[in-house]
């Protein structure tokens, strides 16, 4: 058992596991913050942020896109590097804009986000995701 944990053969198995966990369990995680978005976007609209002076209308929508659709992506492996993308400056702006880089305090969450997608960016989607069927359909 012990020897286990050190054989590299096996560590790509673990790296695909790894990174079918964190797209499920983050982008199942991400949802709710956008659906909420979406439920109440009458409400936050007004005093949602204006990034890059495109309005928080526009801001606001695309944080939903971001939230909700490219969450689902996400979770299916589909995409998955481009999907990220979008979650990646959801989470840049969330931490250093809204909450000033308190990584410590209020921007915690929002930065314990940013860790996980910043490793699925590395990792890749995976064996077990759409995103390795259509490359191993594409190779044969």
């Amino acid at each position: 058992m012990m020897k286990n944990l050190f054989i590299r053969s096996l560590s790509w198995c673990y790296a695909d596991l790894a990174s079918l966990v964190l797209r499920i369990g983050f982008g199942i995680l991400m949802m709710p913050h956008g659906f909420f978005k979406l439920k109440d976007f009458g409400e936050i609209v007004g005093e949602f942020m204006n990034f890059l002076g495109l309005g928080s209308t526009a801001s606001l929508w695309l944080v939903i896109i971001a939230e909700i659709f490219c969450s689902v992506l996400l979770v299916i492996g589909l995409f998955t590097r481009l999907a990220i993308i979008p979650l990646l400056i959801t989470s840049i702006v969330i931490v250093f804009v809204a909450h000033h880089g308190d990584i410590f305090g209020e921007a915690a969450g929002g930065f314990y986000y940013l860790l996980v997608y910043t490793a699925i960016l590395l990792l890749g989607a995976g064996k077990y995701s759409v995103d390795h069927l259509i490359g191993r359909r594409l190779a044969s």
